[in-house]
């Protein structure tokens, strides 16, 4: 097929790695290129047709992708990264960073504008999917609270913080919602609840031989930030049954919507995930979005957007008469 989107993925990490299995699954898109900033020669991605190559020679790609799939990471990966491919391709990002999300939409627009390409920012499930559930429940409820619960999920955030704690050799930290929190809010009664009613904290950690294991958990149930605001439990386990039992990544939660109507009549709309990869389910996200980034282009609507500005027809490979056909 030469109508395929042409795609590249710069980062190979989990979310990489993920990206190119989702790809895989769409007939109409064919990866092209993987870009890196390790030496390219040191990935085995086991793609025959697919190109491994360092970062800096992406510029020569301009004319070769249709889309660049960003998989860095939002510290400090997006905010450098996402302008920068902004100036060259139509990109899609997963940058989660809520409180600065938008200055880094300033930024990514201004590239995009300037070089007419259109940049999808803040994609994959939250935010991503969760903001786009809060936003239709919140306009079809307007009286009423939004809920979000995480987990119960691997976080890689809090797992890192774990094992930077002294005489920790691997660990690893699962958010965990608050079931009587869930049951509050599905009941309709509209509890405040800060983040700590809503989610408990459980580690399982591999402690250095010898090491005093009662200061390591102290050390990480005060951790400002990360677990001193909630219950945490802190498991002592060995490297190998963190190997065969916590390797894996999954993920999931719910938006939950309790409002009212008319004569008082509460009305609940719940959307959840259970995952058993995240980065593979945020690849996935990725990947129909790039789909619309691509159209949105084709149709001269440069600039940043959100999933906020895309309608769900581009996220489909279908036309629009099938899916009105098929899924309205």
């Amino acid at each position: 097929m030469n109508n395929q989107i042409k795609v590249g993925i710069v980062g190979y990490g989990n979310l990489g790695r993920g990206t190119i299995e989702a790809i895989k699954q769409c007939s109409d898109m064919e990866l092209v290129a993987v870009f890196t900033r390790r030496a390219p020669e040191s990935l085995s991605i086991n793609e025959p047709n697919v190109e491994v190559l360092h970062i800096s020679s992406a510029e020569e790609y301009k004319n070769k992708i249709d889309v660049m799939i960003l998989c860095g990471g939002s510290a400090t990966d997006l905010p450098e990264q996402g302008p920068h491919f902004a100036k060259m391709f139509n990109t899609i990002d997963s940058y989660d960073t809520h409180a600065k999300i938008p200055e880094y939409f300033s930024a990514v627009d201004e590239a995009a504008k300037e070089s007419g390409k259109t940049s999808i920012i803040s994609v994959g499930w939250d935010p991503g999917l969760f903001s786009i559930n809060r936003l239709m429940t919140e306009a079809i409820l307007p009286n009423g609270a939004t809920y979000s619960f995480w987990g119960e999920g691997l976080s890689q955030g809090h797992s890192d913080a774990v094992r930077r704690v002294e005489g920790v050799v691997g660990g690893v930290q699962y958010t965990v919602p608050i079931d009587e929190a869930i049951e509050k809010v599905k009941s309709g009664v509209n509890p405040e609840l800060s983040t700590g009613e809503k989610h408990r904290r459980v580690c399982y950690v591999v402690a250095e031989e010898g090491y005093d294991q009662a200061k390591i958990e102290h050390e990480i149930k005060t951790m400002p930030n990360y677990f001193a605001d909630y219950e945490t439990e802190v498991h002592f386990i060995t490297a190998e049954e963190l190997k065969d039992n916590h390797s894996k990544l999954p993920h999931g939660g719910f938006v939950i919507r309790s409002g009212k109507t008319g004569n008082d009549n509460k009305q609940i709309i719940e959307f959840s995930l259970n995952l058993e990869s995240n980065p593979e389910f945020t690849a996935s996200v990725l990947v129909a979005y790039a789909r619309a980034a691509y159209r949105l282009n084709k149709e001269g609507q440069a600039g940043a957007k959100t999933v906020f500005d895309v309608a769900p027809g581009y996220l489909s490979p279908k036309s629009a008469e099938d899916l009105r056909r098929d899924l309205l």
